[in-house]
């Protein structure tokens, strides 16, 4: 007595029933899928293959192979992004192999009969099968509905109806039929053995079935997949601006709708009228009525509204703005020779103006940047929105903008900003150059004891450059 009985959860009737229907394609995977015969040989020849040591040289070989092909470095290292806490290298998760793929396999379609279980009678329900479960079904959402602080009794009712009264039942099972009764005593001891909840057998019907019910359920999802996609993708990635505008604005009103005044809705009968609404939608007679009065009915109400829809679109959602434009600025550096009395040279063009002041100047560094100005390029993502750069007449607001210090400034002629002499120029103390340099700026000619270096800055447009779609398939590559 003292012995449990095991038994799996699988779902022995006919195939799980799904609410997509097979079109022609699908009819086409499915015959020319394996059989069952084939399938099973198979497993047979790879249990078969395996070592005693684990498992067969053809798999280990195959592994290697995949391991060869596929790259071992991660995105982060690649991109010298900031380690994901979720990666495998964390949790200690193995890599790809195909033995531990089959063995997880195994392993999955032997436990998975319990989802096909709760799946096929779910499907039963909302289509109607029986028609007083689903009544009984719509009596409990009422229930809920109209009181939904019960919904915390939901697991708990559930766990003693479906789990704890059927273990019991089994434990203390009614006599045999020969014996007429009316109702038979629970009390007295157990009867019969407890039951356990086992994997289905490898090899085994019920494994067979979980199969079947799983490649229909990754059809089913697939299918699904692709037609919310469908549905869906044209609203929401702005392919059609002013549709993904609309329905953004749609989302954006009713969000604040719901956040202020949530109270003021009637959830109770809404929750209610969906809950019938949804589950009277499976009944094959409601769904035989819409398809053959939707042409004369639907149709013209779908018209009208989608011509509502594209008229009020046409009219107030303006998208005629133009792309972004910003200022760019470039800085020329000069640099004199031959002491006080030399000629400017020529040095380089760099997005830093070099002041006395600046970190790469302390620092004893030289300027970064290019030597021509047909190399400066525009910043990624942005092209140039002007033909030539332009002189900035106004020297004086970027120097007061950046609080340079210690230079003399052209508000004339050619714009130059010119470092100020200093009293010891050639000193290699960067803390007395620091130290000698005046505590502002002055205006200027150029005609008096100025430094080594020189600069004046260069503006121009540039706009943003529209992203290709090749472009996005690498990057998302």
């Amino acid at each position: 007595m003292d012995e449990s009985t095991a038994e799996p959860f699988v779902n022995r009737d006919e195939s799980t029933p799904g609410f997509l229907s097979v079109g022609s394609e699908s009819k086409r995977r499915l015959k020319e899928s394996l059989s069952n015969s084939k399938l099973k040989e198979k497993i047979q020849n790879g249990a078969n293959s395996r070592s005693e040591t684990g498992f067969s040289l053809q798999d280990r070989l195959l592994t290697k192979l995949l391991q060869q092909v596929i790259p071992s470095e991660n995105i982060e290292d690649v991109l010298d992004l900031p380690p994901d806490k979720r990666s495998s290298k964390y949790i200690g998760r193995p890599g790809f192999s195909i033995p531990l793929m089959s063995t997880n396999f195994r392993r999955f379609n032997s436990r998975i009969g319990i989802v096909f279980v709760f799946q096929t009678r779910l499907i039963r329900l909302l289509t109607w099968r029986n028609p007083t479960h689903t009544i009984s079904l719509l009596a409990v959402c009422t229930f809920f509905c109209l009181n939904p602080y019960l919904l915390a009794l939901l697991p708990l009712a559930a766990a003693l109806v479906f789990v704890m009264v059927p273990a019991y039942l089994v434990r203390h099972p009614p006599p045999p039929p020969t014996i007429s009764h009316n109702t038979y005593s629970l009390n007295g001891p157990p009867l019969a053995p407890p039951r356990t909840i086992k994997p289905a057998p490898e090899m085994s019907k019920d494994f067979f079935r979980n199969m079947r019910d799983l490649q229909n359920s990754m059809d089913d999802f697939s299918t699904l997949h692709d037609t919310v996609l469908k549905v869906i993708t044209p609203l929401t990635n702005f392919s059609n601006e002013a549709l993904s505008s609309t329905v953004f604005l749609f989302l954006f009103v009713t969000t604040c709708t719901l956040f202020i005044a949530p109270h003021l809705l009637p959830w109770r009968l809404m929750s209610l009228l969906f809950c019938w609404t949804s589950i009277t939608l499976g009944h094959p007679s409601v769904q035989e009525f819409i398809l053959h009065n939707r042409e004369s009915h639907l149709r013209p109400h779908e018209r009208r509204a989608q011509s509502l829809l594209d008229s009020w679109i046409a009219r107030d959602i303006i998208l005629d703005a133009p792309p972004e434009s910003r200022e760019v600025e470039i800085f020329e550096l000069q640099k004199r020779r031959g002491g006080r009395s030399g000629e400017w040279e020529s040095w380089i063009f760099s997005h830093n103006p070099f002041d006395p002041l600046s970190p790469q100047r302390i620092a004893g560094e030289r300027p970064k940047g290019t030597r021509f100005f047909e190399d400066v390029c525009a910043p990624k993502g942005w092209e140039w929105g002007d033909k030539k750069w332009i002189l900035d007449l106004g020297s004086r607001e970027w120097v007061e903008e950046r609080m340079v210090q210690g230079v003399e400034v052209e508000v004339e002629g050619e714009r130059w900003v010119t470092d100020l002499m200093a009293e010891d120029e050639n000193s290699s103390d960067a803390s007395k150059r620091l130290k000698n340099v005046g505590p502002g700026w002055a205006e200027g000619n150029g005609r008096e004891a100025v430094g080594e270096w020189r600069r004046r800055r260069w503006i121009r447009m540039v706009r943003r450059k529209g992203v290709s779609s090749s472009n996005n398939s690498t990057k998302n590559g």
